[in-house]
């Protein structure tokens, strides 16, 4: 009879690897981090606070970078940083963002900007910093975590939408040019259980179209952050050798809509 498996060895998918994810204090890039940390990652762990860095860093061993995405010098550094923590990089994830959704007419500039800052800019920096270290590795990855908003404008505000659109036509072109050695994939994710988001399903549940909202997912739910990072794990992992250049969409079938 087979013996079971237990969490010793399942684990090890990502035995070895040197993995730096931005956004890693919370929601997805923290379930991402505890979960790659799990599967035997080495972990260097991004955000903008060491509060919500420490427990994450704690947990799984990583080293915690305090870092603004959005600027260069800043990329720069956090990114000499990891690869002198790890010894190198094998594979990024672009987790950090937010979500800003009023009308279009109701968008000021500089949240406009924001939006493009922290989802295009940010993915871009982090991309182009971390290529000469994952050239050395000679086969690594990288994943962006975009949203399911990017493939259907009219689920989030327009300024939101378009920025993930953007991160995820940029994600295919940088496949292109970084194959074979360097894959690139983007997960769409859908409507998750994160403090960042819970204050707009507030919003909704107390206008009443809580319920509106959730009839277009065919699941009927929101996802756990753990939902999303499966799908990450599985982008990162030689699981999708021959992946690149992806959209996996993990939205709980919005896209069926």
């Amino acid at each position: 009879m087979a013996k079971k498996a237990t969490s010793t060895t399942a684990a090890g998918r990502l035995a070895g690897r040197r993995i730096l994810i931005t956004g890693a204090g919370s929601g997805i890039g923290r379930a991402v981090a505890l979960r790659f940390a799990a599967e035997g990652a080495k972990l260097a762990l991004v955000g903008r606070t060491m509060s919500k860095l420490a427990p994450v860093a704690k947990a799984t061993g990583g080293t915690a970078i305090i870092a603004d995405v959005t600027d260069e010098a800043s990329v720069k550094a956090m990114i000499k940083t990891a690869a002198k923590a790890m010894g190198g990089l094998d594979g990024i994830v672009n987790s950090a963002g937010f979500t800003h959704n009023p009308s279009i007419e109701k968008t000021k500039l500089k949240d406009f900007n924001a939006q493009i800052a922290i989802h295009m800019t940010a993915t871009f920096l982090v991309c182009r910093e971390a290529i000469p270290h994952l050239r050395k590795a000679g086969k690594a990855t990288i994943v962006n975590i975009a949203s399911v908003a990017g493939l259907l404008p009219g689920l989030s505000g327009g300024v939101y939408a378009a920025a993930k659109g953007g991160q995820i036509v940029f994600t295919k072109a940088l496949a292109m040019e970084l194959a074979p050695n360097i894959r690139v994939n983007v997960v769409a994710a859908g409507p998750a259980n994160t403090p960042l988001s819970e204050p707009n399903y507030q919003i909704m549940k107390k206008a009443g179209t809580w319920d509106k909202f959730m009839e277009k997912f065919a699941l009927a739910r929101i996802s756990e952050p753990e939902e999303i990072a499966g799908s990450v794990l599985f982008l990162t992992s030689d699981d999708s050798s021959y992946t690149t250049g992806s959209v996996v969409s993990a939205e709980g079938g919005r896209a069926l809509h």
